[in-house]
């Protein structure tokens, strides 16, 4: 095909030299799409010793021999040889082409082709020439092209699976990034939406062959490893929903020296494995992963929990921003404590979404609290290391979700994942359990919808507590917090503000005076209960 840097035989046979002599395709029609990689002219009987393969070749006839025994010889070879075509010139030796020649090629399938009339090689030879010069400058600047989105990518900031992307969408194909012992780092999707063309079920399928390459592959090393021409990681592009040509090697080729240089920076191998268990755990959360296709997609991570309950946890930072340390810290921190304690766990990261994803193995739901205390205490200690509660040195919000199989898992992760964003501004604690808030989760949700009714809504019924504490004149919307946190028992609300009763009293009436409501009405205390709660968010 001409995106391979050539022509091919059916375009060589266009232009005016060729077509000029009146070509005939007597043999090998149906492959006409074969790429001329050059042009050759020869006379001599052993010609396919000089060639290489990919040639068209232009003769009269001379060296190809009197006796048919001859003529199949020097075909035979030539198609041994991989030569594009063979033209051959009637008249100085030929007036029309011997059956011997036309059967042999024909039954080897190469491309024969006779000239009625005569015409200069020279001729043939510049225009075939400058056509494939053309070509390959076409696949240079192709190949150049994806290099500038490269380099744009990296420096605004989109990082290796950006790169990787780019790349998958160019080929057409599932790109990989292993490391240099064959260990996965992350794959990106060529978008070509052909089935079973997503990148952990090609690798899948990939390690069950014994992780050797199959034909039509793309390798390129990423140079960077230890010693004189040491391998750091190596690109790997897989033919899965289409063919890979040369310019998607030049591409690959040209990305590596990119990537070469990313990854000198510490950490970044352990980053992008973290990332690439982030996407799966994205795409099952989002259903784009089967739940009967996850477990073995897991297993290519490293991830085999058995046949126990799965238990999806999800941390946010509390401040907005990369973390200093990077994003593979905190991940790092919690795999290494789960995984001496022996519990099995996949953790990724989500850096767009600025948020650690995880899947843990429970050999039981009784674990579920012991092991979220462990989770927690790591993803926490992580944070720290990683920078991740700074500037304010508030602690990440850690959500722990329901547990259940590999069928519940897509919704599991999701709701974590989203309380995890509601959570942001509630009272801290080491964990929270996103079975207990689902109200929060119902008033963030009303708040991305139309946060300006949830901020009306909060001011009708709390505003005139609001006017009044911020006055100085009492602390009035505490009161009334501790109040409905201890279901109006006015003593224990009493206790816990360190009030006599009298004064909680005073407080409670004054309430009820500025809001115009009875605080002793079940609807009053829901509204009330749902504003201060809703407040944090507006």
């Amino acid at each position: 095909m001409e995106e391979q840097g050539g022509i091919t035989v059916r375009r060589a046979l266009e232009l005016p030299a060729l077509r000029g002599g009146l070509p005939e395709v007597v043999a090998g029609a149906g492959r006409l799409d074969r790429t001329v990689r050059w042009v050759h002219a020869g006379e001599v009987p052993n010609i396919a010793s000089l060639l290489k393969g990919g040639e068209l070749l232009l003769t009269t006839g001379i060296g190809i021999g009197a006796r048919p025994a001859d003529q199949r010889v020097f075909v035979r070879r030539l198609a041994e040889r991989g030569i594009a075509a063979l033209v051959v010139e009637l008249g100085a030796r030929f007036a029309r082409l011997p059956g011997a020649l036309v059967d042999t090629a024909r039954s080897a399938g190469l491309p024969l082709v006779q000239l009625h009339r005569e015409v200069p090689f020279v001729s043939v030879t510049e225009e075939v020439h400058t056509e494939i010069v053309n070509g390959h400058y076409a696949l240079l600047r192709r190949a150049d092209e994806v290099h500038r989105q490269c380099t744009e990518a990296l420096l605004g900031g989109g990082g290796v699976p950006r790169v990787l992307r780019i790349l998958a969408g160019f080929a057409g194909n599932p790109v990989f990034l292993e490391t240099a012992d064959g260990r996965l780092l992350y794959g990106a999707d060529g978008g070509a939406g052909a089935p079973g063309t997503e990148p952990l079920r090609v690798w899948e399928g990939l390690r069950r062959k014994g992780g050797a390459a199959p034909a039509g592959a793309v390798l390129v090393d990423v140079p960077g490893g230890e010693g004189p021409g040491g391998v750091r990681a190596r690109l790997v592009a897989l033919a899965v929903a289409g063919p890979l040509l040369p310019v998607h090697r030049m591409a690959a080729d040209r990305a590596a020296g990119l990537l070469a240089v990313v990854l000198l920076q510490a950490r970044q191998e352990e980053e992008l494995a973290a990332r690439g268990r982030g996407d799966f755990l994205t795409d099952l959360a989002e259903g784009r992963i089967r739940a009967e296709d996850a477990p073995a997609q897991a297993a290519v991570l490293g991830f085999r929990p058995g046949g126990g309950p799965l238990l999806p946890v999800v941390m946010r930072p509390a401040a907005e921003g990369a973390p200093a340390g990077g994003w593979a810290l905190p991940a790092r921190a919690v795999a290494e404590e789960l995984s001496r304690a022996g519990v099995p766990v996949l953790v990724g990261v989500r850096p767009v979404e600025e948020r650690i994803v995880l899947l843990v193995g429970l050999r039981a739901e009784a674990e579920r609290g012991a092991v979220a205390d462990r989770v927690a205490a790591a993803l926490r200690a992580g944070a720290e290391r990683a920078g991740l509660d700074r500037p304010e040195g508030r602690p990440p919000v850690v959500v722990v979700g329901v547990a259940g199989g590999w069928a519940a898992a897509s919704a599991g992760l999701r709701h974590a994942a989203e309380t995890a964003d509601a959570a942001r501004g509630l009272p801290e604690r080491p964990w929270h359990d996103a079975r207990r808030l689902d109200v929060d989760l119902l008033l963030w949700r009303l708040h991305r919808h139309d946060g300006a009714a949830l901020a009306a809504f909060v001011d009708r019924a709390i505003g005139p507590l609001r006017e009044h504490d911020a006055a100085a004149r009492g602390p009035l919307l505490p009161t009334l917090e501790t109040y409905l946190a201890h279901a109006g028992r006015k003593a224990e609300t009493a206790r816990e503000l360190h009030l006599n009763r009298q004064t909680l009293y005073n407080r409670l009436a004054r309430i009820g005076e500025l809001l115009g409501t009875d605080l002793d009405d079940p609807q009053t205390v829901l509204a009330l209960s749902l504003a201060l709660r809703a407040r944090r968010l507006t």
